[in-house]
């Protein structure tokens, strides 16, 4: 399986080519970026490594190479600005990923890939991706809150002094403020979370907290994440590339689950080779559904403002 990555040679980019190196599932890593001599610099490293990790082609190219790929992973996009507002950067962002798509639409691209949306806002992204690609809705997909779910389950698990495997909890809804943590699923190694030794809803809060605040810390502390979202970025492809047929929360179009239509953002989803095979619903707190319709809203308006949709 052939993976395109556009924004190769930026940390996110490199970051996800260099999980998937050592995941070896893949066979062949195509790093596409503006900067080209970056991306160049980027595949060469990955490549002095390759006889210890896996077999697999690593190189850098031009947007014409994403023409012949399986999966087309879009990592690129625009760090915000001191006083920029939030709406000045999905503009901005709106505005780049409008230039990725055409060069996309330029190059060509197989009418059975799956389009992998990463840049934020993912969710915008992957509905304006959505709409703008000759595929079908399913074959479009976001990272959705696949890395916050991650950062939600580590923080706990660090937290409870367990295996971060073994702990279950997942974050629906926007790749943003408006994320909705699901607490009434949450289990450690199968047993319900509430009645778990330790756990208090001081600490639920205080991780929640520390969650939807990680990657602004993270940018804080060393400029942008890049590990935690490239293992999150290989577990979707790896999904993908086996056709495991998992239920990831990644962003797709919404079709009525929940009661929320005309929008991507996260629920539980099964994935595989034919990208968001099938939305599954699950009896929520009234208060989290209440919170997952009003995520839908909040993107529907962004939609509106930025895409006039």
């Amino acid at each position: 399986m052939k993976v395109s990555i556009i924004g190769g040679g930026g940390r996110v980019g490199s970051c996800a080519a260099s999980a998937l190196q050592f995941g070896g599932i893949v066979n062949e890593i195509a790093l596409v970026d503006v900067n080209l001599d970056v991306a160049e610099g980027e595949a060469l490293d990955l490549l002095h490594g390759a006889s210890l990790t896996s077999d697999q082609k690593i190189y850098a190219a031009g947007p014409e190479t994403s023409a012949d790929a399986d999966i087309v992973c879009i990592t690129a996009g625009l760090r915000r600005k001191p006083d920029e507002s939030r709406l000045d950067l999905i503009n901005r962002n709106v505005k780049l990923f409008r230039n990725i798509l055409a060069d996309l639409k330029q190059a060509g691209y197989r009418k059975d890939a799956i389009v992998f949306v990463v840049s934020n806002p993912v969710d915008v992204l992957t509905y304006l991706a959505m709409e703008e690609l000759d595929l079908p809705p399913q074959q479009v997909i976001g990272l959705g809150t696949v890395l916050d779910t991650t950062r939600l389950r580590s923080m706990l698990a660090q937290r409870l002094d367990v295996p971060p495997s073994q702990t279950q909890v997942t974050i629906f809804g926007e790749h943003g403020d408006s994320m909705v943590p699901i607490w009434s699923h949450a289990q450690i190694a199968g047993l319900p979370l509430e009645k778990y030794p330790g756990v208090t809803p001081q600490l639920i809060a205080e991780i929640e907290k520390k969650t939807r605040g990680s990657g602004a810390e993270v940018i804080k502390k060393k400029g942008g994440a890049g590990y935690a979202v490239g293992v999150s970025i290989a577990d979707v492809i790896h999904t993908i590339a086996l056709d495991q047929h998992r239920i990831l929360p990644v962003s797709s179009l919404q079709n009525g689950a929940y009661g929320i239509q005309g929008v991507c953002l996260s629920v539980p989803t099964i994935v595989g080779r034919g990208g968001a095979k099938q939305h599954i619903e699950v009896e929520l707190w009234p208060k989290e559904l209440t919170g997952l319709q009003r995520s839908g809203s909040v993107l529907r308006e962004t939609i509106g403002k930025v895409l006039g949709g």
